[in-house]
């Protein structure tokens, strides 16, 4: 007897849908072809378990089962729920009337109970448009796949739920989630606030550049001066996620097993921030068995880098290439996936091995060349990728003992918001070719557009004429300074970018100054 059940193999963020072919005839052998890994062999005897603690008989035939399309290779253990209906179904022990109906995954216990997945959310929005009536996942997978509309989502406890629903002997609701009331609810719900921050307004007015425009940034400073505390608060200022962005990066975090049980939507922008002993594979994703790395898990929102120069050399040279094209191809010999990866980068470090290299109040017992080493562990073609350079110092006591609070995030998050409106009204005219139409920020402006958007006046080119003379820019950090420009002057509302624009945008280049070492800060 041959019964079909439907399930489905995640490979990075694309999903295929698997036929699960069960074939009984007399013998006492159990095939499973597919191309399964070692996760999905190891199915039968879980499967067999299972069924015998929920009165069941594994039957004593020639069972064979296959997973279709058999070229593509079966990962996971989110087959064995549709393995074990389909070898009931086979068995006569489930109707097969609704099979054709449902997509199936989980993971089976040995007593019978459905252990969760990764990949709910892309798994259920391949479900419905493959236009099944429903999906059945493991209870815990349940708030995240109920996120998709028009598809019936049942979360289920045990393998007896399932064939019960099936037989249609219980009647089981499925769930539904009132998605954009949960995502608006949440998406002002900070933690921290730049409120808390005593002084520091010029690093704070550098943080507000950068998220209008979505620029990268550096801060450098002695120990204890506040850059750990400012960035963590950067996500507070940030535009709020659109649905779609939300829908993209939750999918991301699905795939990486890194929800929650009770997160249907990413309502706030990511904050990843990995320690420094990170991995190249860790970073960027791969694996085998791929997975999103951290630059992916940022997408739509913040990586956090502390103590920048501590990474390997070689684990931060893999940060070049996704920071220009906004995405990751990890390719190996058995597979090829590609994951998005449009994230501010924000980084931190100390000026000097020491850390307190030009700190007015400790002596620093770096030498010239010291610091200099120090500095050169970020390569050159890195740092020209992070648009704005920012210097920090420790605040001093009469400005941290003051009760006033500093300027709450709401306040900094509705400037931001302006500017970022003035932008995606600026390229909503852009032809959707090319990919022109995926730029939604300034830092996302090709060479064309900044002579389009953010063409210098007379002065002002005369003025970044200079300074690229002086302080040996690069062509790359000229781009840097027009795209900031351009998001200076769209905070102060103007439409062309003027010379007070390019002179503060030229001041958050302090690391590419060839005397950085050789002054005090």
């Amino acid at each position: 007897m041959l019964v079909k059940t439907y399930c489905a193999a995640v490979n990075g963020l694309e999903v295929t849908t698997v036929t699960c072919e069960v074939s009984m005839s007399r013998g006492v052998q159990f095939h499973l072809t597919g191309l399964a890994d070692t996760a999905v062999k190891e199915s039968y005897d879980r499967i067999k378990a299972a069924l015998i603690n929920n009165g069941f008989k594994m039957p004593s035939m020639d069972i064979t089962a296959n997973l279709s399309p058999a070229d593509i290779k079966k990962e996971g253990s989110g087959y064995d729920l549709p393995l074990a209906i389909g070898i009931l179904a086979a068995n006569s022990k489930v109707e097969e009337e609704r099979l054709d109906k449902f997509m199936l995954v989980g993971e089976l216990g040995l007593d019978g109970r459905l252990q969760p997945i990764r990949g709910a959310l892309p798994i259920a929005i391949r479900a419905r448009k493959e236009k099944f009536k429903g999906l059945i996942v493991p209870q815990q997978n349940i708030r995240e796949a109920a996120v998709v509309n028009n598809l019936e989502v049942y979360g289920m406890e045990t393998l007896m739920d399932v064939v019960n629903f099936l037989n249609g002997t219980t009647t089981y609701q499925p769930t539904v989630i009132d998605t954009r009331k949960e995502f608006y609810e949440q998406q002002n719900l900070f933690e921290t606030d730049f409120s808390d921050v005593r002084g520091q307004e010029s690093v704070k007015r550098a943080l507000e550049v950068a998220a209008a425009g979505g620029h990268n940034l550096i801060m450098i400073g002695p120990p204890g001066s506040g850059k750990s505390m400012l960035a963590k608060r950067l996500p507070s200022i940030l535009p709020p996620l659109s649905l779609a962005e939300s829908l993209e990066t939750t999918q991301i975090h699905s795939v990486a097993g890194k929800l929650s049980r009770d997160t249907s939507l990413i309502s706030q922008r990511p904050f990843r921030a990995p320690h420094h002993t990170i991995s190249q594979v860790a970073l960027v994703g791969g694996g085998n068995n791929p997975q999103p790395g951290e630059i992916s898990l940022a997408h739509n929102g913040v990586l956090f880098l502390d103590e920048m120069p501590e990474l390997s050399r070689s684990v931060l040279e893999v940060l070049r290439q996704p920071l220009e094209d906004r995405k990751i191809t990890i390719a190996r010999a058995k597979y090829s996936v590609e994951y998005p990866c449009s994230f501010m980068l924000v980084a931190s470090m100390n000026p000097c091995p020491c850390g307190y290299y030009g700190d007015p109040t400790h002596n620093c017992v770096c030498t010239p060349g010291q610091i200099q080493r120090y500095m050169n562990k970020i390569s050159g073609p890195l740092l020209d990728r992070i648009d704005i350079h920012c210097e920090i110092q420790a605040v001093p006591f009469a400005q941290l003992s003051q009760m006033k609070p500093g300027e709450p995030s709401a306040n900094i998050r509705e400037r931001v918001i302006k500017a970022r409106q003035i932008q995606t009204e600026r390229f909503s005219s852009l032809p959707k070719q090319g990919g022109l139409g995926k730029v939604h920020c300034n830092a996302q402006m090709t060479e064309r557009m900044l002579h389009e958007f953010a063409e210098p006046d007379a002065a002002s080119l005369d003025m970044l004429r200079m300074a690229m003379e002086r302080l040996k820019l690069s062509a790359r950090a000229y781009s840097r300074i027009l795209k900031v420009a351009r998001t200076i002057a769209d905070l102060a509302g103007s439409e062309k970018v003027e010379s007070m624009h390019i002179a503060e945008a030229i001041g958050y280049r302090n690391l590419d100054r060839g005397d950085w070492a050789e002054r005090g800060i």
